[in-house]
C-alpha cells in the first residue's frame, strides 16, 4: 500500500461509520421491501437472548431492536433471569433452532458471572448456524480461518472492519496489517478476514514485545486491544490507515455521566500521522449494528429459500434385469431415517412423532403453520375393472411419484391406504406396490404399521359392548334403578356427565340438576329403548374369517335369554375407520364418532354413540389415529401412509388429513413461479367406478378440496380379460391368452377403458391412462390401448415400466401429469345431495354403471324412509358392490348393458356422513380362500426378518 509522505496536521479523515452504518441499513431495507414487493409473507426476524440486566448489555440490545425496526426486520426480545443456567439457555436457544419464524438468534454476552467460558461456548454453539447471525459458531469461525471455504455468517464486527476499510478505497492486498487483540470476537476473526484479502498480517497481544516498533510497520492498523488510548500517535506510520474497535470509558469532569467514551488509540495523536481513523463513538460502534443486520437479513433469504426448495435427496436403485421378489427388493433397500426424510420435506422436528426409525406420525399442527400456502397439485390415482390379481395401480401410484420426485425433482407425495389384514394374508396381497415401485420398509407397511387399525378395532368393539350391555341393563332394570345408575350420588351429590347434557338437550330436556327430572323425563333420558331388529353396528376383526359373518350372541345364562344375532365386518369396514379417512380435524372426528348411529329405537328415534355415552371414550382410543403416517418409497420420496377403508365396502380412499399435509407440504408461497408447484397422488380404490367415483362424490365433498387430473390405470391382462378373455384366478397359473398377443380380444376389452375415461371425463377431470407394462406384453399390444385410449378422450395414455424400472420407468408418465396439471381444474360433482336417497343411488347406477335402474328390497326400501324421516337424507352415497364388474354381478365382465342393480340393503354411517346401498351378494367380511397368502410367510431365524411376504 502506497500512502505517501507523512499527512500534515489536520489532513486526516475521519471514517464515518455512522454514515456509512447508514447506507448499508438502508440497503437492507430496500431489499426486505423488494423481496416483500414478490413474497408477501417473506419477514425477517432477529431474537436476542438476554440473562439479567446489566446496563451495557441492555443498552446494545435497545441498540439493535431500534436499527432492526428501522430496516423492517422483526426483533423479539427473550429476557432471562441473570441466574439462568446454561442448561435454561441453550433448551431456549434449541426452541429457536426450530422456530421457523426466527432469522437469526443472538445471545447477548456476558451471561453471568456464574457462566464461565466453557458455558458461553455451549451456549453458542448450540445456536444453528443457519441463525448464527453472531458468527461465533465453531462451524462459523472454522471456516473463516480456512483458505478452502467460507462461513455462512462472519462476526458482526470484524465484518464492520473490513467495510470501513473498504470504504476508504485503499489496497488491502499486499498491505502489512497489524491487528492488536486475540479475542475470538474481534481480534482473531480480523486476522483471518485481512488474509483472506491477502495483507501480511501481524498479530500482537499482552504478551507481545516490541508492540510500539510493530504497529510502526503497519499500513494498516486494528486495535481491538481493550485499553483506553493504547496507541500513541508516534506508534503509527505516515500515511497509516487506522480502525479503532476500542470501547472505554475514562474520567471526565466536564460531562454529565462523568466519563467518557474513547477508543484504543490516542485519537488526538493518531489524527496528526494517520490518513483515515475511525472515531470512538461514530465509527465501529454503528458499523457492527448494521452488519448485523446484513447477517440477518442473509440468514433470513437462506432459510426462505432452503424452505422452498424443499430437496428431497433420492435414495439409488440397484436395478436387475430379473427382478426378485418384492420383499428382497424392499430388504435390500436401507431406507433413510424418517427424521432425515422429514427434515428434506421441511418438517419441524416437534411435527414428528416416530415409530422406530422408518416410520412416524406427523402432527397436524403443520396444517395451521402452512395454512398461507397454495396447495399442490391434486391427483387421484384409480384404474379400469381390476382381475382378482389387481393392475398395479398402487404400483403405478408409488412409481409415478418416484419419477416426479426423484427424476423431476418435483415435490411429490404419495398418499396410500394402509393394508389390512385381510388382503395381506389372503388372496390379493398387500398394497405396498411392488417390484421397483413400493413403500418401505415393507413388511412394517403390511404389518401392523403404528396400529392404527388395532385402535380402529378396540374403538368399534367398544361401541358394540355398550350396545349391548345397554339392552341388557335396560331390560333387567326399573326406570327409577336405572337413572340411579347413570346418575349415581357421590359423596351426597348427584351431577349429570359432562356428556349426558348432549342428550339432554335432543331431547329437549333443558333441566342441569339431576333431582329436577320428571317420572317422564327419567324416562325418556334412561331408556333408549333400542330396537335390537334394527341394530346395524357390527363388532370387527381385522382377519378375513366368514364363520363370523352371522353368530349368535349373549347365550351364556349370566345375559338371562337376551340372545340375538349378529355379525362381525373387517375392522377396516368399520364406520370408525370410515370417519378416521373422512374427518377434518380432532374435534370434527370426536363428533363424528358420537354421531355414529347404531340402531333404531322403539320410537323410531336413531340411536347413537354419543347416546350410548361412549363418544368420547371412542376418540380417546383412536386420538393418535389421527395423524398421518410418514414412510417412504423405494427412492427416499415420501409417502403418507393413513387410514384403510375397503373400497368395496366402504369409500376405498386414505385420510382427508394426509392429502391436506401433503398438499401444503407440496404447496407454493404467493410469489412462487409456477414451476415450483408439487404433486400429491392419492389413491382410490380399485376401479374408477368404486374409489374415484367415491372420493369426488364423499371425500371431496367434505375435504373441499378440488382435484386437477386422474390417472387410470390400464393393463393388457384386465383388458383381454373383459374382451372375453378366461377367468383369471389366484393361484393358477394364467391362460395362454395373457402371456401371447392376440390383438382382437384385447381391443374389445379396451370398451372397460372407455367407459371408465367417460365416466371420469363426468367429473370435469383431465384423465391421463397409465398402461402398467407386463413383460409379456408385446408392442402392438401397448400401442393397441393407447390408441384406444387416446380415442376414448383420455389426455394423454402413457406406456409405463416402474415395476421393472422404479421411476425412470414412470417419467414419461410423470412429464404427462405435469403438463395435464397445468391451468385450473373443471371439476364437479355428480349429483346434488338434496334429491332423494333413491334417486342418488340410481344416478350413480346409470350414469357409472350402466345399469337401466335400480330395484330395492323391501328391507333397503324401509330403511331408506327410516333414515329420510331421522334426517339423513342428504348425505352421499357409498355403494358397496364388487370390484369385479361395472354392475352388481362380478360375471358381468367388460362394459355390461341391460341390467337392474338389485339394492339389498341400505346402512347408514352417520359419523362417516354417507349412506352406503349393499348391493347383490356384496359381504362385508371376506373369507379366506383355500390357499392363502399365509403359507409363504415367516421369519429367518438367524435376523428376525420376515420373509415369504409377496
Amino acid at each position: 500500500m502506497t500512502t505517501g509522505a507523512a499527512n500534515s496536521a489536520g489532513n486526516t479523515k475521519n471514517i464515518d461509520g455512522v454514515a456509512i452504518a447508514q447506507s448499508i441499513r438502508d440497503g437492507v431495507a430496500e431489499r426486505i421491501k423488494t423481496l416483500q414487493s414478490t413474497y408477501p409473507r417473506f419477514q425477517p426476524q432477529l431474537v436476542i437472548v438476554q440473562a439479567g440486566a446489566r446496563p451495557d448489555s441492555s443498552v446494545y440490545v435497545r441498540m439493535k431492536a431500534k436499527a432492526a425496526e428501522e430496516v423492517g426486520i422483526k426483533f423479539k426480545h427473550v429476557s432471562l433471569p441473570a441466574e439462568a443456567a446454561v442448561e435454561e439457555v441453550v433448551e431456549i436457544v434449541k426452541k429457536l433452532n426450530d422456530d421457523e419464524q426466527t432469522s437469526g438468534i443472538l445471545v447477548q454476552l456476558p451471561l453471568g458471572d456464574h457462566v464461565n467460558a466453557d458455558g458461553e461456548r455451549k451456549v453458542t454453539e448450540a445456536v444453528s448456524i443457519e441463525k448464527d447471525v453472531d458468527g461465533f459458531h465453531a462451524y462459523n469461525i472454522g471456516h473463516l480461518s480456512s483458505r478452502a471455504s467460507q462461513p455462512l455468517f462472519s462476526p458482526c464486527t470484524p465484518s464492520a472492519v473490513i467495510r470501513l476499510l473498504e470504504s476508504t478505497g485503499v489496497s488491502i492486498a499486499g498491505s502489512t496489517a497489524v491487528v492488536l487483540g486475540r479475542s475470538d470476537i474481534v481480534g482473531n476473526p480480523v486476522v483471518s478476514m485481512l488474509r483472506h484479502r491477502d495483507a501480511t498480517v501481524t498479530q500482537c497481544h499482552s504478551k507481545t514485545k516490541n508492540i510500539e516498533e510493530i504497529v510502526k510497520t503497519a499500513d494498516i492498523l486494528v486495535a481491538a486491544i481493550g485499553k483506553p488510548e493504547f496507541v500513541k500517535g508516534s506508534w503509527i506510520k505516515p500515511g497509516a490507515v487506522v480502525i479503532d474497535v476500542g470501547i472505554n470509558y475514562i474520567p471526565d469532569a466536564s460531562k454529565k455521566s462523568g466519563q467518557r467514551m474513547v477508543g484504543d488509540v490516542d485519537f488526538a495523536g493518531a489524527s496528526t500521522v494517520a490518513s483515515r481513523i475511525t472515531p470512538v463513538p461514530g465509527g465501529v460502534g454503528p458499523m457492527t449494528v448494521a452488519m448485523l443486520m446484513v447477517n440477518t437479513l442473509k440468514s433470513a433469504e437462506y432459510l426462505w429459500e432452503k424452505a422452498r426448495a424443499r430437496k428431497v435427496t433420492p435414495l439409488t436403485l440397484d436395478i436387475k434385469a430379473k427382478v426378485p421378489s418384492d420383499i428382497e427388493i424392499a430388504m435390500a433397500q436401507t431406507p433413510k431415517p424418517v427424521a432425515h426424510l422429514a427434515s428434506e420435506l421441511g418438517l419441524l422436528p416437534d411435527e414428528l412423532e416416530s415409530y422406530g426409525k422408518y416410520k412416524a406420525k406427523v402432527e397436524l399442527s403443520v396444517l395451521d403453520r402452512l395454512a398461507h400456502r397454495k396447495d399442490g397439485k391434486y391427483i387421484v390415482i384409480s384404474g379400469i375393472t381390476p382381475t382378482p390379481l389387481g393392475e398395479g395401480k398402487s404400483t403405478t401410484t408409488i412409481g409415478l411419484a418416484q419419477a416426479l420426485g426423484a427424476h423431476l425433482e418435483r415435490p411429490a407425495f404419495a398418499c396410500v391406504r394402509q393394508p389390512s389384514q385381510g388382503p395381506t394374508f389372503g388372496i390379493k396381497g398387500g398394497a405396498a406396490g411392488g417390484g421397483y415401485s413400493q413403500v418401505i420398509p415393507m413388511d412394517e407397511f403390511n404389518l401392523h404399521l403404528t396400529g392404527d387399525i388395532h385402535a380402529i378395532t378396540a374403538a368399534n368393539n367398544l361401541l358394540a359392548a355398550a350396545v349391548d350391555a345397554r339392552i341388557f341393563h335396560e331390560a333387567t332394570q326399573s326406570d327409577k334403578a336405572l337413572y340411579s345408575r347413570l346418575v349415581p350420588t357421590k359423596k351426597g351429590k348427584r351431577e349429570f356427565a359432562p356428556l349426558m347434557f348432549k342428550r339432554l338437550k335432543k331431547l329437549g330436556i333443558d333441566k342441569t340438576n339431576p333431582n329436577d327430572l320428571t317420572p317422564e323425563e327419567i324416562t325418556r333420558f334412561a331408556r333408549l329403548d333400542i330396537d335390537a331388529d334394527t341394530i346395524t353396528w357390527n363388532r370387527v376383526i381385522d382377519t378375513n374369517d366368514r364363520f363370523l359373518r352371522k353368530i349368535t350372541i349373549g347365550r351364556n345364562s349370566t345375559e338371562q335369554g337376551h340372545e340375538r344375532e349378529a355379525g362381525f365386518d373387517i375392522a377396516v369396514g368399520s364406520e370408525c375407520m370410515a370417519v378416521l379417512a373422512l374427518t377434518t380435524g380432532l374435534e370434527d372426528m370426536r363428533e363424528r364418532l358420537g354421531a355414529m348411529v347404531v340402531a333404531t329405537s322403539k320410537q323410531g328415534d336413531a340411536v347413537t354413540a354419543d347416546d350410548i355415552g361412549v363418544g368420547g371414550a371412542l376418540a380417546v382410543l383412536m386420538k393418535d389415529t389421527i395423524k398421518p403416517n410418514l414412510m417412504q418409497s423405494l427412492e427416499g420420496t415420501p409417502v403418507f401412509v393413513h387410514a384403510g377403508p375397503f373400497a368395496n365396502i366402504a369409500h376405498g380412499n386414505s385420510s382427508i388429513l394426509a392429502d391436506r399435509v401433503a398438499l401444503k407440504l407440496a404447496g407454493t408461497e404467493e410469489g412462487d413461479p409456477a414451476d415450483r408447484v408439487g404433486y400429491v397422488l392419492t389413491e382410490g380404490g380399485f376401479g374408477a367406478d368404486m374409489g374415484m367415483e367415491k372420493f369426488c362424490n364423499i371425500k371431496c365433498r367434505v375435504s373441499g378440496l378440488t382435484p386437477d387430473a386422474v390417472v387410470i390405470v390400464a393393463t393388457t391382462r384386465a383388458l383381454k380379460m373383459h374382451g372375453g378373455g378366461p377367468d383369471v384366478t389366484p393361484g393358477k397359473a394364467l391362460h395362454e391368452t395373457y402371456t401371447k398377443e392376440n390383438l382382437g380380444i384385447l381391443k374389445e376389452g379396451c370398451g372397460n377403458l372407455v367407459r371408465h375415461i367417460k365416466n371420469s371425463r363426468k367429473f370435469g377431470l383431465k384423465v391421463i391412462v397409465a398402461i402398467n407394462q407386463f413383460a409379456s406384453d408385446t408392442s402392438a399390444e401397448l400401442e393397441l390401448v393407447r390408441e384406444q385410449a387416446l380415442a376414448g378422450g383420455a389426455d394423454a395414455a402413457i406406456v409405463s415400466n416402474h415395476w421393472a424400472e422404479g421411476g425412470a420407468g414412470a417419467r414419461a408418465l410423470a412429464e404427462a401429469v405435469v403438463a395435464a396439471c397445468e391451468g385450473s381444474s373443471n371439476f364437479k360433482f355428480l349429483y346434488d345431495l338434496n334429491i332423494p336417497i333413491e334417486e342418488k343411488i340410481s344416478i350413480i347406477s346409470k350414469e357409472i354403471y350402466g345399469a337401466d335402474g335400480i330395484e330395492l328390497s323391501e328391507l333397503a326400501r324401509k330403511q331408506v324412509d327410516t333414515y329420510t324421516r331421522q334426517g339423513y337424507g342428504d348425505l352421499p352415497i357409498c355403494m358397496a358392490k364388487t370390484q369385479y364388474s361395472f354392475s352388481h354381478d362380478p360375471k358381468l365382465k367388460g362394459v355390461p348393458t341391460g341390467f337392474t342393480i338389485p339394492i339389498r340393503a341400505v346402512r347408514l354411517s352417520a359419523g362417516a356422513g354417507f349412506l352406503y346401498p349393499i348391493l347383490g351378494d356384496m359381504q362385508t367380511m371376506p373369507g379366506l380362500g383355500t390357499r392363502p397368502g399365509f403359507w409363504e410367510v415367516g421369519l429367518d431365524p438367524q435376523t428376525g426378518k420376515v420373509v415369504g411376504l409377496f
